[in-house]
């Protein structure tokens, strides 16, 4: 059967706007003229979609959908690489904070190369690599059609795996370095989850500027070659989490201060253990909560020590920025640079062609991934 997905929705909102989630152009297999009119018949295209809530191996399909024309402020584009990040399967389940209408083409990042632009689009041309400003647009498909304000484009001289994960996970992590604390070069942050993409782009972030960091993982039987690798990309100290609460953590903090900002994408016990090892007026930031545990605050952390507790979500931010577009396009440019410069790497990858989604699904799925699942198409 062949749909045609155009809606989607926020819950817990009233919000409701009408997206190019699936609005999907043909193949490169059906473009053979290039001077063709876009939309004049019925064209398919390959997409991942779901047609209920549950588990994403039980009910995501790789199936044909509709193409709609190309409109005068749409682009026609060819989905590159599209990771599968633990939001996307939040989303598939039910669970996210947003979920779009029913049914719905998955994933929310990725980068595409821009095929085709219509007549009244100012800011893109053909060739531009582009990155979605916001999560519902589904980039688990081969090709679409976007609208130009879905979009926003970055340098096509990065590599592919950096470009197509990099809306979500170094976006968190640089907005949590900016916007919580004025760090400065010698300064420390902690954070539990130093394994995840954003705890990757944490660390590879703040060693460009200088700062210190104490990563935090759970024990595991790989755990020396973990900390290896995340020290090769410039984590300060890895420890597990049982030396939280150890006495060898005064000894530590002998060779680095205390941490002005701490990093939560876990909760339970192991953000209270954050916590307590933050300076005077730090702030724990929680971006995430892998443990299923509510966050839990020692009241003589919030008497003696001042401390601040905040949340962060990227979706939210790129939204309360998405009329003035200044301050993404300048975040996405540094980022770009620190690329440009290998001081900024993709997490570690594995490239799964969109026929073998099942495959990378269930690995997605699995407790200790450190490797990130790409879907090339």
């Amino acid at each position: 059967m062949w749909l045609t997905l155009q809606t989607v929705c926020s819950r817990n909102r009233t919000f409701c706007r009408r997206s190019y989630v699936v609005s999907l152009l043909k193949c490169s297999r059906l473009r053979g003229n290039t001077n063709q009119t876009v939309g004049l018949s019925t064209q398919t295209c390959k997409a991942l979609l779901y047609r209920k809530h549950g588990d994403p191996s039980q009910v995501i399909q790789l199936e044909d959908i509709d193409l709609p024309p190309l409109g005068t402020k749409d682009v026609l584009v060819k989905i590159l690489a599209a990771p599968i990040n633990p939001s996307d399967i939040n989303m598939i389940q039910g669970t996210y904070a947003i979920l779009p209408d029913l049914p719905a083409v998955g994933g929310n990042e990725g980068v595409a190369q821009v095929l085709e632009v219509g007549s009244q689009v100012k800011s893109l041309k053909t060739g531009d690599w582009v990155i979605p400003k916001d999560a519902g647009l589904g980039t688990w498909r081969k090709e679409a059609v976007l609208a130009e304000d879905d979009i926003i484009s970055l340098p096509n001289n990065i590599p592919l795996l950096s470009a197509a994960t990099l809306g979500v996970n170094p976006c968190t992590a640089f907005r949590m370095l900016s916007d919580f604390e004025d760090l400065k070069t010698g300064d420390t942050v902690i954070q539990n989850a130093a394994n995840s993409g954003v705890g990757q782009a944490v660390i590879q972030i703040a060693a460009a500027k200088g700062i210190n960091t104490i990563n935090v993982v759970r024990d595991r039987p790989e755990f020396a070659q973990l900390s290896d690798r995340l020290k090769a990309i410039g984590a300060t100290h890895v420890i597990k989490e049982e030396a939280l609460r150890r006495p060898e953590m005064k000894e530590l903090f002998k060779s680095c201060p205390r941490p002005k900002l701490a990093l939560n994408g876990v909760g339970g016990k192991s953000a209270t253990e954050l916590l307590r090892h933050l300076q005077l007026g730090g702030s724990m930031v929680t971006y995430g909560g892998m443990a299923k545990q509510p966050v839990t605050v020692p009241v003589s952390a919030l008497i003696f020590k001042d401390v601040k507790v905040r949340g962060f979500w990227v979706t939210q931010w790129k939204r309360n920025h998405s009329k003035d577009g200044r301050a993404f396009r300048a975040m996405l440019d540094e980022l770009c640079n620190l690329i440009q410069q290998g001081k900024l790497e993709a997490p570690a990858c594995t490239e799964v062609g969109l026929e073998d989604y099942s495959k990378a699904l269930d690995t997605a799925m699995q407790p200790f991934t450190s490797v990130k699942q790409v879907l090339i198409m």
